[in-house]
This record gives C-alpha cells, sequence and structure tokens, in this order.
C-alpha cells in the first residue's frame, strides 16, 4: 500500500474511533499520534439563499412565534423558542418542546440532550452551524411533559412554516412525540426508526415531492437509556449514506 493509501485509512480510522467514543459505543480517546480530526463536510452555501432564507425565518419569529397566544403554554413561558442554525441547511433536526433551559435562553437544545445532539452531529462530520435545530412546540410544556394534541395543533404550522422555508434533503424527527406529528402516525419509535420515511409539507402525497425523513431516539431518551446509543448511531450512518457524507463507514474509494 502506498503511504497515501495509509495515510487514508489512519484517517478513516481515527474518525470511526473518535465518533464511537462521542456516541458512547467506546470509553477511549483517540491517541494525539493518528492525526486531527476532519473538518466539516458540509458544502459552501449559497450566500445570497441562505441570507433570504434567514430573514424569511426571522420574520416568521418577530412577527408571529414571539407573540404567540393560540395555545395556554404561551402564559408560562419564560421565552419562546423558535430554531437555531443554518437557513439553507441540508439537514434539519426536529425535537419535541424546549426544555427549562431552552426555556431560559430562547435557543433549542441547549441542555444535556443538547450536548448529546452537537455530539451527534459532530459525529457525522458536521457542525450545528451545518444545520438547523427545531422543535415541534416553541413553548416549554410544564414538567417537560409530551406536547398535547391541542399544542400541536396550535404549534405545528410555525414548523411547517420553517421546514417549507428552508426546504432540507432530509429531515431527523428526534422522539415519538415528532416523529408521529411529522408522519401523521401512532406507530411507536422503535418501530419507525431506522428506515426513510415519506414526509410531505403539504400533508399529502398527491402534491409535492417528499423529503426523506428519518426517526430516531431522542437525545435525552439516549442519556437515560445510553445502550440504545448503536440504534442511534445506525439510523445516522444511513443518513450519512442517504446524503453522501464521507464519515466513518461511508468513506469514498
Amino acid at each position: 500500500m502506498t503511504d497515501e493509501g495509509m495515510d487514508r485509512v489512519r484517517r478513516v480510522l481515527a474518525q470511526q474511533l473518535e465518533t464511537d467514543r462521542l456516541v458512547g459505543l467506546r470509553d477511549w480517546p483517540v491517541a494525539a499520534t493518528v492525526g486531527p480530526r476532519a473538518a466539516s463536510t458540509a458544502p459552501v452555501p449559497d450566500p445570497s439563499c441562505a441570507v433570504e432564507k434567514q430573514s424569511k425565518l426571522a420574520k416568521l419569529d418577530a412577527e408571529q412565534v414571539k407573540s404567540c397566544t393560540l395555545c395556554e403554554l404561551s402564559q408560562r413561558r419564560k421565552n419562546t423558542v423558535f430554531g437555531v442554525g443554518n437557513a439553507d441547511a441540508r439537514l434539519v433536526f426536529v425535537g419535541e418542546a424546549p426544555g427549562a433551559e431552552e426555556d431560559r435562553q430562547g435557543i433549542p437544545f441547549v441542555g444535556p440532550a443538547g450536548q448529546l445532539l452537537t455530539k451527534m452531529i459532530l459525529a457525522m462530520g458536521l457542525r450545528r452551524e451545518d444545520v438547523y435545530i427545531c422543535n415541534i412546540l416553541k413553548c416549554r410544556p410544564p414538567n417537560n411533559r409530551d406536547p398535547a394534541a391541542e399544542e400541536i395543533a396550535a404549534c405545528s404550522p410555525y414548523l411547517m412554516e420553517q421546514l417549507s422555508v428552508i426546504q432540507p434533503e432530509v429531515i431527523v424527527a428526534l422522539g415519538a412525540p415528532a416523529a408521529r406529528t411529522l408522519l401523521q402516525t401512532s406507530e411507536s419509535i422503535g418501530r419507525l426508526r431506522g428506515r426513510f420515511h415519506d414526509f410531505y409539507l403539504s400533508g399529502s402525497s398527491l402534491m409535492g415531492q417528499p423529503i426523506p425523513l428519518m426517526p430516531t431516539y431522542h437525545p435525552a431518551y439516549l442519556l437515560r437509556s445510553p445502550g440504545e446509543k448503536a440504534k442511534a448511531w445506525a439510523d445516522l450512518q444511513l443518513i450519512m449514506a442517504r446524503m453522501n457524507l464521507p464519515g466513518p463507514g461511508n468513506a469514498a474509494g
């Protein structure tokens, strides 16, 4: 094998070990002699398109979401939690609702579950700023309970508008409430995960092209059930292959 080939093998092995460590499959760190972690593999977005989309999202947030009183959650919130990330993202993560820290800061996924989600994104060879992260609900339910049907009905149009603006290549539904809402199903997350589903922004397969949607476990669940991290990582690898991200296990050549 040539020196170039050996260098490629070392880089792939280094990224695999780092990925396993980040998602909790192994506990050992990567040896410093193996080499630095690869840079983000996300393509450079069209600046003008990204600016236009960001402007539309900011207007939706400022003019509708921040002042929303469509359900009782508006009476309890400290802040609305709209979304964060790249408005022209290829990949969007959708959770169920903000938690206490998210309600305090007005930013999604910044608590312990958010820290794990960041590690999952890094393990895919991406950064938080490469993707877009949001929730079904924009206000925190009391005691972090699951979203109620009337809350989802009131708030989900905002999510659909976000997705309509971003037009991602792939959507990741984090947890059962997000997956069930987007796919309009009552199936368990255990039965839904592990394969792509067609998601239609119009709500109908008769209108528009589907967006591939991958349901997987919510990071908060993975913190409580670390034995399920391998399944979540398998779901992420399917996404990486679908999007042609040259991460561990999907290196070209």
